[in-house]
């Protein structure tokens, strides 16, 4: 149980706090947790044989990283919302179908973040409005591909490797 809790840093995207808990043998410890919005993540299908992932690099791990579109819920947004505005704004497409697939915890140990993962099909292409924060790269891959790219590392989103391998079992 939670004896105490204190925030120790904010921002926009995140709350780190820092709680005092309770074992179950009566002993405290100390845990530091990350506290991040709800999330959305879509894979994005242009056709049954073909997905549309973005490309950016990342700061925190300092590589450049192919994924699907994925974002932080607003308040007040619902999933749906947040899916079609995420598309649209990393991948420049909107969906006629959103198929929900899986809501995951991203981090179980010292991150509090739920992510709902989707699929999207009957993609439209919208005009395109990025983040000012974001540099993003749109390229259409062949699912296989995708897929291959899961099992040999060179897709490391724990969001889009859920999502391919969810979508994968589906076919």
């Amino acid at each position: 149980r939670t004896v105490s809790t204190r925030q120790v840093y904010a921002n926009p995207w995140i709350r780190v706090r820092e709680d005092v808990a309770e074992l179950p043998d009566g002993r405290t410890t100390l845990y530091g947790v990350v506290e991040c919005r709800p999330c959305v993540g879509v894979l994005p299908f242009l056709d049954a044989n073909t997905v549309v992932l973005v490309g950016q690099y990342r700061y925190v791990t300092h590589t450049f990283s192919w994924e699907m579109p994925t974002g932080a819920m607003q308040p007040g947004e619902s999933e749906e919302a947040a899916v079609q505005r995420e598309l649209g704004e990393e991948a420049g497409y909107a969906a006629e179908r959103l198929v929900k697939l899986w809501g995951i915890d991203t981090s179980k140990s010292v991150m509090e973040e739920r992510a709902h993962l989707y699929l999207a099909e009957g993609l439209r292409p919208v005009v395109r409005e990025p983040d000012a924060t974001e540099f993003i790269e749109v390229r259409a891959f062949p699912f296989d591909e995708v897929l291959r790219m899961v099992e040999t590392s060179e897709i490391l989103d724990s969001m889009t490797v859920v999502a391919a391998l969810h979508a994968a079992r589906r076919r």
